[in-house]
C-alpha cells in the first residue's frame, strides 16, 4: 500500500492525486513534516526560549499530467473553489487513517510536454491554513416508542448512560479538539456543558426555537466558528448576538488536549437526533 493524495473542496468533490490517467499523479512531496517559529533570550552563556509557536506550513510536490486535457481540468477545479483542503491516507499497520489539512493554491507551474517521456511535470505549492486533522463523527438517534439510542461511531469515545446524550471523549491530539454539532428540530433552547474529571467548566446557553424542518448548528473551529439556525428553505440565520447567547460565558468549547472530558447536549425538548463531529488535531502525521 501506499500514500494517497488528494484535493477537495466545499462541495466535497475530489480531485485525485492518485490516477494519472484521469486526473494527475503527485510525486516529491515536502514539507509533510513540522516546522516551529522559536524566539531566544541569550543569558550569558546560555539561550532561553521567549516564545515558541507553530510555524504556517507549506507541502510542495511535482503534479504530473499526461495531457492537457487534465492540466486544465485541476486548474479548473480550483478556479471554482471557495474553500479547499488536501487529503492525506497513510498506510499505518493498523490500518489507513486519512487526514486533511485546510489550504491555497499558492503555484501551479505550466510548461510542455516532455519530449521523451511525453508528461507534463509542474510544480505546486499548497500554503498551509491549519494543523492536520482527523474528523470523528458520531451519530445519535433515539428511536421513539422504544426509548433505545442507536450510535454510529468508532473513535475512542462512548456514550455515558443509555438514556442521555452525553459523550465521553479522549482527545489524543496535539492541541485542543474543535467540534461541530447538528441537532435536527424541533429542539428549544439547546444547551452544551462541558466536563473534565466530573467537573463542569463551561456552559453555553442558546436562546431559540429550533423548528421541525429546521435545523441547529454550532461550530468551534477557529477559522469556522458560528451558532446559527438552518431555515427549512436552506438559508441560514445568526444566533450569535445579546437575543440568543449570554457574550459573559466562554462560548467556544474545545476538548482539552491529552484528557477524557465529558460533553453533555441538553434542551428544554428532547433530542432525538444529532450529529457531533470532533475535529482532532495534529502537528504532524
Amino acid at each position: 500500500m501506499v500514500r494517497e493524495f488528494s484535493l477537495l473542496n466545499e462541495k466535497n468533490q475530489k480531485f485525485s492525486f492518485m490516477d494519472i490517467y484521469n486526473y494527475c499523479l503527485l510525486t516529491e512531496p515536502s514539507g509533510l513534516g513540522v516546522s516551529v517559529d522559536i524566539d531566544y533570550a541569550q543569558l550569558g552563556n546560555v539561550f532561553v526560549t521567549n516564545t515558541k509557536k507553530i510555524a504556517q506550513g507549506q507541502i510542495g510536490g511535482t503534479v504530473n499530467f499526461i495531457n492537457y486535457d487534465n492540466y486544465k481540468n485541476l486548474v479548473d477545479f480550483i478556479a471554482r473553489s471557495e474553500r479547499l483542503k488536501l487529503l492525506y491516507s497513510i498506510p499505518f499497520e493498523g490500518g489507513t487513517r486519512s487526514y486533511y489539512r485546510d489550504v491555497n493554491v499558492a503555484s501551479l507551474g505550466k510548461t510542455e510536454l516532455g519530449n521523451t517521456t511525453g508528461i507534463l511535470s509542474e510544480p505546486i505549492v499548497f500554503d498551509c491554513l491549519s494543523l492536520w486533522y482527523e474528523p470523528k463523527t458520531i451519530r445519535y438517534q433515539m428511536e421513539k416508542g422504544t426509548n433505545q439510542i442507536i450510535w454510529d461511531f468508532e473513535w475512542n469515545s462512548r456514550w455515558i448512560a443509555f438514556n442521555t446524550s452525553n459523550i465521553d471523549f479522549t482527545n489524543d491530539g496535539h492541541v485542543p479538539a474543535a467540534i461541530q454539532l447538528e441537532i435536527p428540530g424541533e429542539v428549544v433552547n439547546p444547551e452544551l456543558e462541558l466536563y473534565l474529571n466530573d467537573e463542569l467548566i463551561q456552559t453555553i446557553s442558546i436562546t431559540s426555537q429550533v423548528s421541525v424542518g429546521q435545523t441547529f448548528e454550532y461550530s468551534s473551529k477557529e477559522n469556522d466558528f458560528y451558532i446559527k439556525k438552518i431555515l427549512s428553505d436552506g438559508t441560514e440565520q445568526n444566533l450569535f448576538s445579546l437575543d440568543n447567547v449570554d457574550f459573559s460565558q466562554d462560548l467556544i468549547i474545545r476538548l482539552p488536549q491529552g484528557q477524557t472530558s465529558t460533553l453533555k447536549i441538553t434542551a428544554d425538548t428532547d433530542i432525538e437526533s444529532a450529529i457531533l463531529t470532533i475535529f482532532v488535531y495534529y502537528k504532524a502525521v
